[in-house]
């Protein structure tokens, strides 16, 4: 059974930058074929994929965010973590990583909220 853990900081100020951190247990992050995303949902809005990074460490990242989005990983530690900068209000959100690359996901973490605020 896969489990996935989100960590991190549940206050952000402005303009910072938000980091959160994905520990995976019970499968390995370089397995084969598989993709670890992560993903959004602001208050009273659907979900928003982030990006995911591969089994492979090759990352692909929604071109909404890319231009503030980075994903890397600690293998050693059976990790993957998201840094989003210049941060706004506008995203405050539950931050969840899960399994898969997008839209079809078959391990999630039970979210994290995020507040963006001075």
């Amino acid at each position: 059974q896969v489990q996935l853990q989100e960590s991190g900081p549940g206050l952000v100020k402005p303009s910072q930058t938000l980091s959160l951190t994905c520990t995976v247990s019970g499968g390995s992050i370089t397995t084969n074929y598989y993709y670890w995303s992560w993903i959004r949902q602001p208050p009273g809005k659907g979900l928003e994929w982030i990006g995911y990074i591969a089994y492979s460490g090759s990352t692909y990242y929604s071109p909404s965010l890319k231009s503030r989005t980075s994903i890397s990983r600690d293998t050693s530690n059976n990790q993957f973590s998201l840094q989003l900068s210049s941060v706004t209000p506008e995203d405050t959100a539950v931050y969840y990583c899960a399994r898969g690359p997008r839209l079809v996901y078959d391990y999630w973490g039970q979210g994290t909220q995020v507040t963006v605020s001075s």
